[in-house]
């Protein structure tokens, strides 16, 4: 990571890792000035308001997530400015701090590293990968045990033809114009993204559905890669999939949806539920999980992700 200057009251910049159910959020984001909706980003700067920086600290937040979406692991970097003569925090001591001020028992913060004061926790990421869990054999949402509701899209069928799903996936891998799944709203200039992985997979029998309750009932995993998504991206082409699975639309129609690039189609406008969606990794570089400190890129290597 280098090393840093311990200059008197000298700005120090963390990227921090952290996770959160967003049941109750109204999104990653900031929500300012509203009296009910609330976001991630809220929490997390109100915890970093009793660590008496010098100047406010914000959360630069490096992936957004929707209300309802979930995090097994986002990131952010911020900037904490110490008084003078105080050294700055080490990054367990910031990670301790932070958690011990969350006021939301479905936040926490997973884990903090000194980062150069160049570093964007958004322009310089190279990899986000997201999960999206089914289940099927599901005929009413209140048959779904309450530990599993609001964290997968249940669905009536039985089952899913899971070949044909992960024919169709083939189609979306490589870089395309997404426009076609990509919601009204979007800032990107560009729809063109690169898709690296997009799979299809059982899941082992939940651990938190009991046996009687798990008569029926399967769990499935699609899991997506790419540097950046489109808004909301991962949530149509996840639609999309799930038609195909239960036989609305075959892959080769999947393919005809990519190419035609209009995103107010009648099978592509299909939104999946938020409820089912987890950001599952961001990575810099070529590291791995939240656990792996992460490689900072130089400055070169920064500005070629502006």
């Amino acid at each position: 990571m280098g090393s840093f200057p311990a200059a008197s009251s000298a700005r120090a910049r963390y990227l921090v890792y952290f996770q959160y159910l967003g049941t109750n959020f109204n999104g990653v984001a900031a929500v300012r000035g509203a009296q009910h909706a609330v976001g991630v980003q809220n929490y997390l700067e109100e915890a970093a308001e009793r660590l008496n920086s010098v100047v406010p600290v914000k959360f630069i937040i490096s992936s957004r997530t929707d209300a309802g979406v979930h995090a097994l692991s986002n990131a952010a970097h911020l900037d904490i400015q110490r008084r003078s003569g105080q050294p700055p925090f080490s990054p367990e001591v910031l990670t301790e701090a932070l958690n011990t001020h969350l006021r939301h028992p479905a936040i926490r913060v997973l884990q903090a590293f000194r980062v150069p004061s160049h570093f964007h926790a958004r322009h310089a990421a190279t990899s986000r990968t997201y999960l999206y869990r089914l289940a099927t054999g599901c005929p009413r949402p209140d048959q779904l045990s309450v530990f599993e509701r609001n964290r997968c899209w249940p669905l009536r069928a039985d089952c899913l033809d899971v070949a044909a799903m992960q024919e169709a996936a083939q189609h979306l891998l490589g870089t395309h114009d997404f426009s076609a799944f990509q919601s009204t709203g979007s800032p990107a200039a560009s729809a063109v993204r690169t898709l690296r992985r997009a799979s299809v997979s059982p899941e082992s029998c939940s651990p938190l559905v009991l046996p009687q309750e798990s008569r029926g009932l399967r769990f499935w995993s699609l899991e997506f890669e790419s540097q950046s998504f489109l808004y909301r991206q991962v949530r149509r082409m996840t639609a999309v999939l799930v038609a195909v699975g239960l036989g609305a639309l075959t892959p080769a129609q999947v393919k005809a949806i990519l190419e035609s690039r209009d995103p107010l189609g009648r099978h592509q406008s299909r939104v999946a539920p938020a409820h089912g969606l987890f950001l599952k990794s961001v990575l810099y570089g070529d590291l791995g999980p939240a656990s792996t400190q992460p490689h900072v890129p130089s400055e070169s290597q920064h500005r070629s992700h502006r």
